[in-house]
């Protein structure tokens, strides 16, 4: 079997998980191992390039310095012979001082995003180092030698194909392949990333390219559960799902996968597991083009949600008034999450607000503007039939002491969507929870 195995940063950030980690991927199956930075590393690398742009060097040498002090203390707990721990601090002095050098000179965004990679670097080749002096043979496989994107910013799906085809034939025999998630280089050579959460992304379009039997994606939850578990308490962890349910669930607010990281695995028909580190045997989540018709799976919410009303008596009967709106949207690369219309008003929501000013100017030509912020959409997934009237009855029946903005059903089987007020967000979820899944307990 030939499969993907993702780790994300919880699942090395400390020596003992890192550990635990070489011995999960050595399990007999040929494995490309996608590793996250350590967890906390990127935030402290994010700090870091901030007070670059601050020029702010003598905070900036500061915090560099507590960065190496973090990768000094992980390394003398990870390994035990002091030969290793020489080679893992050398190693770890390199990219530290690559870091440093840019306290130096000019600093611009590509010089930004060269900094932000040197977690996943650094992660993985502490993990190899290990993986070495445990005598477990495994392989690196740069990422900056293989995932590429294009001009548009989407992946090259034929540049990874045919490098990562080509490095993993360089080295035939070998079972543990190890790569840096998240990392890519740009059309340019520059390079880039895949944005934040972006090793789920990495994962899915290396299992993608080469064809694997499963992507597997471990963090520090036995699968995606039916709510929020840091919101409402007695949740559960989702058997199954299907690649329409994961994604709504993963871009309306469930953190545990990245939203672009299902498309790649089900265009190519691959079944993605969530698993957990901490519990190696759990079931986790499998998600494949199978569903579970009539069915509730779940309840997400997405936070920082802004509303936009236009009102305007020329929509009546005119038919390119939603292309003119849509096309300022469009002209400020603004993406619509809900959409509702009357005759004589269309509300929709945004979570991008880089461009708000501007996009509410320009829609000023159109009709009065109202903007509301502090928003959430509660997001419910499953499979529902159209003619199944029982659903959207117990949905609202649940919510009926809340107060809806907007309401979105029937744009997909797999998704309802009701917006609410930011302060209304724990009621609902908690609500939906009793009206929902502790319904479907005490009917079966």
């Amino acid at each position: 079997m030939r499969k993907v195995m993702k780790f994300g940063g919880t699942s090395v950030g400390e020596p003992h998980r890192m550990k635990q980690v070489a011995q999960l991927v050595n399990d007999g199956d040929e494995n490309i191992v996608v590793l996250s930075a350590l967890s906390g590393t990127t935030n402290a690398l994010v700090e870091l390039t901030e007070l670059l742009h601050a020029k702010n060097i003598e905070v900036f040498k500061r915090k560099l310095g507590y960065l190496k002090k973090h990768f000094e203390l992980f390394i003398l707990e990870l390994f035990q012979e002091e030969s290793d721990q020489k080679d893992a601090l050398g190693l770890v002095e390199t990219h530290l001082k690559s870091i440093s050098a840019f306290g130096e000179d000019m600093f611009t965004q590509h010089e930004e995003r060269t900094i932000l990679a040197q977690g996943e670097l650094i992660s993985t080749a502490l993990f190899k180092l290990y993986c070495d002096s445990q005598n477990l043979p495994c392989k690196l496989l740069p990422a900056l030698d293989f995932m590429r994107t294009t001009n548009d910013g989407e992946p090259d799906d034929y540049f990874i194909w045919v490098n990562l085809d080509r490095l993993i034939k360089e080295n035939d025999g070998s079972k543990i392949f190890v790569t840096q998630g998240y990392i890519c280089r740009n059309a340019f050579g520059e390079i880039d990333n895949l944005k934040r959460g972006g090793s789920d992304y990495s994962a899915s379009l290396i299992g993608a390219a080469i064809g694997v039997d499963e992507i597997q994606i471990w963090t520090d939850i036995d699968g995606m559960h039916n709510n929020d578990p840091r919101v409402v308490s007695n949740t559960r962890p989702i058997n199954e799902l299907s690649y329409n349910e994961a994604a709504e669930l993963a871009y309306f607010g469930a953190k545990i996968l990245h939203p672009s990281s299902v498309r790649p695995a089900q265009e190519k028909g691959i079944p993605v597991r969530l698993k957990n580190t901490m519990d190696p045997e759990a079931s986790g989540t499998l998600i494949s083009d199978k569903s579970n018709q009539d069915q509730i799976k779940a309840v997400a919410a997405k936070d920082g949600i802004t509303a936009i009303k236009i009102r305007s008596g020329r929509m009546l009967m005119a038919y390119g008034f939603l292309r003119s709106v849509f096309e300022v949207f469009e002209w400020y690369k603004t993406p619509i999450d809900m959409i509702t219309t009357s005759e004589v008003a269309v509300s929709l929501t945004i979570d991008e607000t880089q461009h708000l000013s501007s996009i509410t100017e320009d829609l000023k030509k159109y009709g009065q503007v109202e903007v509301d912020h502090n928003l959430t959409i509660v997001c419910i997934v499953g499979d529902f039939i159209a003619d199944n009237s029982g659903f959207a009855y117990r949905i609202t029946k649940a919510l009926e002491h809340i107060p809806l903005r907007m309401v979105s059903y029937g744009g997909s089987k797999n998704n309802v969507s009701v917006l609410i007020k930011n302060s209304d967000k724990k009621k609902a979820l908690l609500a939906l929870n009793e009206g929902l899944f502790d319904w479907e307990e005490g009917h079966d």
